[in-house]
């Protein structure tokens, strides 16, 4: 009887004694390290702004900059720094991130075998993991592909982000104050913009989005900065009613 579990073939399996650890481009299918280099760039330009819009709200050089080696997660970081630029306590802002942050266990474990089986590779690898690795590995079959689309996306992407953050701090710098250039609502627009594609496919997001916001508003004029967007996670509880129903695909002509 055929296992239901799929199986990588006998050339893609390699473990660190063989492979050596190694990783090289021509292990990628044609096509994906363009594709990564794309992110690497988009991803650049999100990291110069956050960089740039830290300082310039009042944050020391340094906190960005440490935020983005240790912490290493974009729409985290966005949140944490927007809550204490708003006069949000540290606790807020770091149980805020925390969460936004917590999804990245499930792909941890997803990937585990894509790390490496030494425990470097593995606690190394852990630090790297975020939605645009995961969704690089999980869209290769082989363990060798795998294994590189995630050592290459990963590395490349920690490196962008963090000489773009230092290059926007650099720059926020002589910015001077921020509302002269409208570089208040850039947090909230940067957030806008990663939980967009969610909202439009998902009606169980948009539940949970929507109820989130209101409560969030009623507690605004109420209580501290920080703890309304806490508050706004008590909107996930209208998702769990009914069926998620992603909206069809375009099929470019009306119905």
């Amino acid at each position: 009887m055929r296992s239901p579990h799929r199986t990588d073939d006998p050339a893609d399996r390699t473990d660190d004694g063989v492979s050596g650890g190694l990783v090289r481009l021509s292990d990628l299918p044609p096509g994906v390290l363009r594709d990564i280099a794309l992110v690497w760039l988009a991803d650049a330009v999100v990291g110069l702004s956050f960089g740039a819009i830290a300082v310039a709200g009042g944050l020391p050089v340094w906190v960005p900059v440490v935020m983005s080696l240790l912490v290493y997660a974009g729409s985290a970081q966005f949140s944490a720094v927007g809550i204490l630029t708003a006069g949000g306590g540290p606790v807020a802002a770091a149980a805020t991130g925390l969460l936004l942050n917590s999804r990245t266990a499930a792909f941890s474990l997803a990937l585990a075998d894509d790390l490496g089986r030494s425990w470097t590779a593995r606690l190394i690898g852990a630090h790297l993991v975020t939605d645009e690795t995961a969704a690089f590995v999980l869209a290769q079959h082989g363990r060798r592909q795998r294994r590189a689309a995630f050592w290459i996306s990963g590395t490349g992407l920690f490196v962008a982000w963090n000489v773009s953050v230092l290059a926007g701090t650099l720059a926020g710098s002589a910015l001077g104050d921020t509302d002269r250039f409208g570089l208040d609502a850039a947090f909230p627009a940067v957030l806008l913009a990663l939980v967009l594609p969610a909202l439009r496919a998902d009606s169980a997001a948009r539940r949970a989005s929507a109820a989130g916001a209101v409560v969030a508003v009623l507690a605004a004029p109420l209580l501290p900065a920080g703890v309304p967007v806490l508050l706004a996670l008590l909107g996930l509880l209208p998702a769990r009613r009914g069926p998620r129903r992603p909206r069809p695909a375009s099929s470019g002509s009306a119905a």
